[in-house]
């Protein structure tokens, strides 16, 4: 900003400085040049004045001798005529061609004529090169000849050039003087802006005690009016966040707690409940798991909200396998078949722990619509920018996609499913409204989005597109000292295929064995290896 402002008044003071120094070097040349031609005129007319009288008294050695100081005094040349054209005196010798040439001139013809003329020859923009003056020498009403004078105009072209010179060095005075003190002016503008944008830019990454001081005190009367208001608006919110922290931590312990007494309390009653009860004791069991889940999810909302978390790479393929193992199993206890595909996309960008979360709550939700004979897919694609897009535009996104084949949601419906507590019509009971806000939230804190769309072949296909981490440069294989370079080879992938090759029975050629897949897992993409079940038996309870 400082460099910004002090560009702005170096502009403004060089269009000033233009605007005046320009218009005065050329009034001032065009008065200088007026002021020779003026005295020209008359230098020309005292020297008729004077060789009228010589002439009629018929002293030419009078005549002459002040021709030859004239030229002296003005540095240049003077010639008079007589009324038949001859020259009757001259600073130098002149020859008849010259005399001949000098009577065509157009100011001597005019002055033979009986008129003073004058003739500016000039060579160049604002370089006068010759100055010709010619007044007629009369007597009374009839003309006895006439007065040529010629001067170097240098002096006058020097003057000009001096008096521009002046003006540009007055200018570069004048320039620098505005400089440094437009850089004064813009660095006392500029540093409370600066403060404001670095406390701003802390505040915005979680500090909530940050405060501008210096702000406060110095520069405009309107920044240290925004430093106060900003300082207001971060002691509130400080306040705000405080009491939600507090809220959070509370609620954690002041919810929870009861309801893990109300679900002990109608496990104690199961025994003695009559057959005829045992439905309704079912429905409030499931309610009261619903609202626990609903709580805690909650909670997790408002530590989303009230954390600033950073960014960090998360390996989604390793992620997609991992929750795939987990859910497998108990997609395969629904009777529905869980498969793993699409491609390797490496690390993207997201908060701790978000990517987890992302796939728990829409695998969940995939599970609750989908009937048994169904497929749920779980992919992994990496979108690529082309070369024309610009250069925000140009970023290569990842992406996860969880295909379902149940029934599917309107337009209308998809764009309101991540609306806190929004259920579909006739949606199957067991949901709160708040697995889809949740994912979306976790996916804008990692600096993506998630969407709904159709599937290919009926169902919903929820998609959460992360910013991509682009891959480090492998570094090469290291060359040997002496001797020739040898092949290199992977030894660690050789050893692995080897590992993989059994002899095959009754024969004694190799084939390679592929290792067991989870139950309820299958895997269609040769991008994805099938994960091994984890130890432990059965998955998660569903989450929304």
């Amino acid at each position: 900003m400082t460099r910004r402002l002090r560009l702005s008044y170096l502009t403004l003071v060089v269009l000033v400085l233009l605007s005046l120094e320009i218009p005065l070097g050329i009034v001032y040349g065009g008065a200088e040049r007026q002021r020779v031609v003026r005295a020209a005129e008359d230098e020309a007319e005292a020297l008729a004045a004077y060789a009228r009288l010589s002439l009629r008294s018929d002293q030419t050695a009078a005549l002459a001798r002040r021709v030859i100081h004239c030229a002296e005094r003005i540095d240049g040349e003077v010639f008079v005529l007589d009324r038949d054209g001859r020259v009757r005196a001259a600073s130098r010798p002149m020859s008849d061609r010259e005399a001949r040439e000098m009577l065509g001139r157009r100011h001597v013809r005019a002055a033979m004529g009986g008129r003073a003329a004058t003739d500016v020859r000039t060579g160049g923009y604002g370089r006068v090169e010759v100055l010709a003056a010619a007044a007629p020498v009369t007597a009374g009403a009839s003309r006895s000849g006439a007065v040529h004078l010629t001067l170097p105009t240098e002096v006058v072209s020097q003057r000009v050039h001096r008096v521009w010179l002046t003006l540009a060095v007055a200018g570069l005075l004048v320039l620098t003087a505005f400089a440094g003190l437009g850089l004064a002016v813009a660095r006392w503008t500029g540093r409370p802006i600066m403060e404001l944008e670095a406390v701003t830019a802390r505040l915005a990454r979680g500090d909530l005690s940050v405060r501008a001081t210096l702000a406060t005190t110095t520069g405009p009367p309107e920044v240290r009016r925004l430093a106060g208001t900003f300082n207001d608006t971060a002691a509130r919110l400080e306040h705000v966040m405080r009491s939600q922290r507090a809220f959070a931590g509370e609620a954690s312990h002041q919810l929870k707690t009861p309801l893990a007494a109300l679900r002990l309390r109608l496990d104690n009653l199961e025994p003695g409940i009559a057959p005829g009860s045992r439905a309704n004791l079912t429905a409030a069991m499931t309610e009261t798991e619903r609202l626990a889940r609903m709580v805690e999810t909650l909670l997790a909302m408002a530590r989303l909200e009230e954390h600033a978390t950073a960014r960090e790479p998360v390996d989604l393929d390793r992620c997609a396998r991992e929750r795939a193992a987990t859910w497998g199993p108990l997609f395969a206890s629904r009777g529905c078949r869980l498969t793993l595909g699409g491609e390797r996309v490496g690390h993207a960008l997201a908060v701790p722990g978000a990517v987890e979360q992302i796939l728990d709550n829409l695998l969940s939700n995939a599970l609750r619509v989908s009937g048994p004979g169904t497929e749920v897919r779980l992919e992994t694609r990496q979108v690529r920018a082309s070369r024309r897009a610009s250069r925000e535009a140009r970023s290569t996104w990842a992406e996860l996609h969880v295909i379902d084949e149940g029934p599917g949601l309107p337009p209308e419906q998809r764009a309101r499913a991540f609306d806190r507590f929004w259920r579909a019509p006739g949606a199957a009971a067991g949901g709160s409204g708040l697995g889809l806000a949740l994912v979306q939230r976790l996916a804008v804190a990692g600096g993506g989005r998630a969407t709904l769309e159709e599937a290919p072949h009926g169902g919903l296909d929820a998609v959460v597109r992360l910013p991509a981490v682009p891959p480090r440069p492998s570094a090469p294989p290291p060359r040997p000292v002496d001797g020739p370079r040898a092949p290199w080879k992977p030894r660690r992938m050789a050893d692995a295929a080897r590992a993989r090759l059994r002899p095959r029975p009754g024969s004694g050629r190799l084939h390679r064995v592929a290792p067991p897949a989870a139950p309820g897992l299958t895997d269609d993409f040769p991008g994805h290896p099938t994960p091994t079940r984890a130890p432990g038996g059965a998955g998660p309870a569903p989450r929304t």
